[in-house]
């Protein structure tokens, strides 16, 4: 992507779920990951941001979510561990959440970061995939350019 720039926000993300009313207008999210997940994408977002960088202008994003795999995916024989021949190959657990929900967190991070409103973002690509080699930890690969 032309004009665009990226990073990649270490650890698992966190799928921006449904709020909840506690009373006096007071709405809290339902996942307690969520918030500090968003300060990674902000912060990560800031440092790699061009200092040219147009924030007025429609926008395409890139989200790559890779996860680690769960343990239960795995079975040692002879001291080695290999991936289950019925482990599942992409990541469909709902324990790591839909993607409109992990797509949702970072599109909320980044307002007022890329953007001044995620509104202005009109094209939006998202994978999730497992992450097979264990040398690498689970991260998010997000790349931002302007429309053109």
């Amino acid at each position: 992507m032309s004009g665009s720039y990226s990073f990649t926000v270490l650890g698992t993300a966190a799928p921006q779920g449904s709020k909840r009313h506690v009373g006096n207008g007071v709405m809290l999210e339902s996942s307690d990951r969520v918030r500090p997940w968003r300060q990674d994408v902000r912060f990560a977002a800031l440092e790699k941001r061009p200092p040219d960088w147009d924030m007025t202008k429609p926008m395409r994003l890139l989200l790559e979510f890779r996860f680690s795999r769960p343990q239960s995916h795995f079975v040692t024989k002879k001291g080695v561990s290999h991936l289950k021949p019925n482990a599942p190959a992409q990541p469909v657990s709902a324990r790591l959440g839909d993607i409109d929900k992990l797509s949702r967190a970072v599109l909320d991070a980044l307002t007022g970061v890329a953007y001044l409103d995620d509104r202005q973002v009109i094209i939006l690509e998202a994978s999730k995939c497992y992450i097979d080699d264990d040398r690498f930890p689970p991260c998010t690969i997000i790349a931002i350019a302007p429309y053109v």
